[in-house]
């Protein structure tokens, strides 16, 4: 089912001949860059949560129901921190910029934490399906507006004991008095803003102004939670575009139908390594 290689020269090619590129981006790859949510990155901010709740995982205990507000934000607080307004510790969003930064690129990702922004990507070239950790929503919700969290998010970390936020900094909807919630596609309640819907738009009009040129579909990282999002729509529009090449970048999970192996390249391994072989031919330290 998948064609895989042994060397970067093909894919180095494709960059090189692409006139557009389109990056789909899973959570494979902040793992790659260091964002993991187990082992030492969450023992170190959670110890306390770990203790009294034995958490196994920083994912997985922000669905759990804690009894109040001032413990849940002292949680999710924390964990947006870390996780949006902390630079990845490993340098692979960076290089992927320098990489494509010269070049007709648009990125779509599942993932919410920034990265690419952070890394130098242009924001009108960035579709985040999913939401973002920077973002708050009524929980109901209400209304269709989302709202930005810095500020209050480091208060909350900078301010919380014994694992609970005063309870002057919970947020609440300013329009109906509702808890506000996290900005996140986790169920029916998920609000897509206008920034979304232009993000959306900006999205479209891409792939449809290079539906028949030489695109390049670099997936990377996308595993199989949501394969509708990314993996299967660049599974199909390289089908129906001869001159579409798929390049799949994942660790465990580099697969092609065989109706396009012919027009793909598939690495199985880590996204920050493969990274490192490429050349970037339109990339300058002046």
């Amino acid at each position: 089912m998948c064609s895989k290689i042994t060397t970067m020269k093909s894919t180095n090619n494709c960059l090189d001949n692409a006139d557009a590129i389109v990056i789909g981006a899973g959570a494979g790859l902040s793992t790659s860059a260091g964002f993991t949510y187990s082992g030492k990155r969450f023992e170190e901010n959670f110890s306390d949560f770990i203790e009294k709740y034995g958490f196994r995982d920083m994912y997985s205990a922000g669905f759990y129901p804690y009894e109040t507000l001032e413990e849940y934000w002292a949680y999710w607080s924390r964990y947006i921190l870390i996780n949006r307004y902390q630079d990845a510790p490993k340098s692979v969003y960076n290089d992927l910029y320098r990489l494509v930064r010269d070049n007709d690129y648009f990125v779509l990702t599942t993932n919410v934490d920034h990265c690419f922004q952070k890394a130098g990507f242009d924001k009108q070239r960035l579709f985040y399906t999913q939401g973002d950790y920077g973002l708050w929503q009524c929980s109901k919700p209400c209304h269709d507006q989302t709202y930005d969290n810095e500020s209050v998010v480091k208060k909350m970390v900078a301010e919380q004991k014994h694992m609970r936020v005063p309870s002057e900094l919970i947020p609440y909807c300013p329009v109906c008095g509702a808890p506000m919630s996290m900005n996140l596609r986790a169920d029916h309640t998920f609000v897509e803003d206008s920034g979304w819907h232009t993000a959306s738009g900006r999205y479209q009009d891409f792939i449809r102004t290079h539906k028949e040129s030489n695109i390049l579909y670099l997936e990377l990282g996308v595993g199989g939670n949501t394969p509708g999002i990314i993996k299967y729509p660049f599974w199909q529009m390289t089908a129906e575009n001869p001159n579409a090449v798929y390049v799949c970048i994942n660790k465990g999970e580099a697969v092609c139908p065989k109706e396009i192996e012919q027009q793909s390249i598939c690495i199985d391994g880590d996204i920050g390594e493969a990274l490192s072989y490429f050349h970037f031919p339109l990339y300058s330290t002046t």
